[in-house]
């Protein structure tokens, strides 16, 4: 450890080393080290010394009581998602650890930083099936980066250091550290906080090698029609400035996946729109006529490829990715680029050649104008009664801007609003991506949230998923959390209801859903709401959402049966997608 090093830590120790301290202190003093100012969570039994301690410390950290524990980890991955930072999660022994699978498994493919910390039986009980106990740790192994049971308060302070660092580097994700009731109570001689920048054998960015950087530009450079599709890693990698400065330099359209949404704002010029299943026409279209596919922190997920057998077989492909175990995984890589994409951006485009792709980039307008005569006019402006998401959310684009913090739920709202939604700013796009978690939404937008106070966070949520995990109106009534709550209601499971109707004869086998009255939901919880029905209403409704000081839910009915498209279907590909 540095001099300097020595310093900073001195500098923000609140308990003196070489005194004696427990186990839950020395959790408590790990957070604060890490810079934790803000813990969701949910008390129980066998984590209870961990809250006793932490009744001494609630001047130096936040704890927000969701209602679930389900709902904690949601919003420490919302917190994650808005601020840049890690995402912290309590949760008792048994049936709070297993409420948090769903969240873990979600972290883990969206590539989550989030912290959790679970209590455990005591040690001597461990594995008699003692009251709340289960075996957490291989539980949630397949979802977590990296898991560990403390059963000694010595191996705290380290072992919550690991976790961080673990946590927050190289490709990020999800860590769960369970301790037992016994280590949390234990008093040891606590020798100070020393963070984590080092483990033997975990390397959390590979080294970049030089020879593929030039390859990568070489291919790029002898390209006619290259494209750049790019996913979260942007963000992650805090590379949004290199990767504009990377797109400029070389001319190229760059098209989004759901969860790279807000990277490059969306009206940049060079910016064609998302790809997927329910993504744009013209960069669907499109990747099966370029010649050389520049792929960016993204993964090459199914919702993104369609077939793959039928997908950019013409191109030769460039992949930069922090994860080696993403390259060739779906797709086969001409040129792999491994690395931090804000270390290798740089290092590629000082090899670019500047080059004109105006009229490669001029075919993709073209094929935008086709889906906006087809799909986007009509959807954005209806000349039925009937009142559309899109409407909603091309009203909403005008109030705010484009500088709100959109979180959604999961569903046909989802794609909508990924489609429609017009984003300045990065971290302002919050959503379920590669699990698709329904219930996702409410208690991300409250993490959210908490990530980035100074914004305006508008939870965009179907009736569904709202039902999932409404009870966490509890959590923004006794905290006071801003959150703008807007339902869009066509009373419908309505993805599920649209894969009936298209690929099932219309057999629509449970997907009615009936209920309750939302408003006088909000009002049982203290939060002011409206509903409304009419075009009319829409504008002023949405003006009172957002001027007011404090939680708010909007209820919009839109049409029952539309659809969303265009659309992939599954087994087909990218080249097929649908307009209508």
């Amino acid at each position: 450890m540095s001099t300097l090093e020595k310093t900073e830590t001195k500098k923000t120790q609140t308990i003196a080393a070489n005194t004696q301290i427990s186990g839950s202190q020395a959790v408590l003093e790990a957070l604060i080290h890490e810079g934790v100012d803000t813990v969701f969570g949910y008390p129980g039994g066998a984590i209870m010394p961990i809250y006793d301690a932490l009744y001494d410390y609630n001047d130096k950290i936040k704890h927000i009581l969701v209602r679930h524990e389900q709902g904690g980890i949601h919003a420490a991955q919302g917190f994650a998602r808005t601020s840049g930072r890690v995402g912290v999660a309590f949760a008792t022994s048994g049936p709070g650890a297993t409420n948090l699978v769903t969240g873990l498994a979600d972290a883990m493919i969206d590539s989550n930083p989030i912290v959790c910390i679970t209590g455990q039986v005591f040690a001597s009980l461990l594995g008699t099936d003692a009251f709340q106990e289960t075996d957490v740790v291989n539980i949630t192994s397949p979802v977590t980066k990296w898991n560990y049971q403390v059963t000694d308060a010595t191996e705290i302070p380290a072992v919550l250091a690991k976790a961080f660092h673990i946590a927050r580097t190289g490709r990020p994700g999800p860590v769960l550290i369970d301790i037992t009731k016994n280590a949390q109570m234990q008093l040891f001689d606590y020798e100070g906080y020393e963070k984590c920048n080092h483990i033997r054998s975990y390397r959390p960015a590979p080294i970049v090698r030089k020879e593929y950087v030039e390859a990568a530009a070489e291919l790029i450079n002898a390209a006619k029609k290259p494209f750049v599709i790019f996913g979260q890693g942007v963000i992650l990698g805090k590379a949004e400035q290199e990767f504009k400065e990377f797109i400029e330099k070389g001319g190229f359209p760059a098209a989004t996946t759901v969860m790279g949404l807000s990277a490059l704002e969306t009206d940049h010029p060079q910016h064609v729109g998302m790809l997927g299943m329910h993504g744009n026409y013209a960069p669907n279209v499109m990747t099966n006529e370029c010649d050389v596919l520049i792929a960016i922190g993204m993964r090459f997920d199914d919702r993104v490829t369609g077939r793959l057998d039928k997908y950019a077989k013409q191109a030769k492909v460039v992949h930069l990715d922090i994860d080696p175990a993403e390259i060739d995984k779906n797709v086969k890589t001409t040129v792999p680029v491994w690395g931090d994409c804000k270390e290798t951006l740089p290092q590629l485009t000082a090899l670019l050649t500047p080059t004109d792709h105006s009229e490669w980039l001029q075919k993709f307008r073209e094929l935008e104008q086709e889906e906006i005569k087809e799909v986007i006019y009509n959807e954005l402006n209806p000349t039925s009664d009937i009142m559309t998401m899109g409407e909603v959310i091309r009203v909403l684009n005008e109030l705010t801007g484009g500088n709100a913090v959109i979180v959604t739920d999961v569903g046909q709202h989802q794609m909508v609003a990924c489609r429609y939604a017009k984003f300045n700013s990065s971290k302002s796009n919050v959503t379920s991506g590669g699990l698709g978690t329904m219930g996702f939404g409410l208690p991300a937008a409250i993490g959210a949230w908490y990530g980035a106070p100074d914004r305006d966070v508008i939870a965009i949520i179907g009736d569904g998923g709202f039902q999932m995990t409404l009870q966490e109106l509890g959590t923004i009534m006794q905290f006071g959390a801003k959150v703008k709550i807007l339902i869009l209601n066509n009373e419908f499971l309505g993805m599920v209801r649209q894969w009936q109707q298209l690929f099932h004869d219309k057999r629509y086998s449970f997907v009615n859903i009936t209920s309750p009255d939302f408003v006088v939901l909000a009002k049982s919880y203290y939060l002011d709401g409206n509903k409304i029905s009419d075009r009319k209403d829409l504008e002023s409704a949405l003006k009172t959402m957002l001027a007011h000081d404090g939680g708010y839910l909007l209820e919009v009915m839109v049409g029952k049966e539309n659809n969303v498209f265009p659309m992939v279907a599954q087994g087909t590909s990218v080249s097929e997608i649908r307009l209508k």
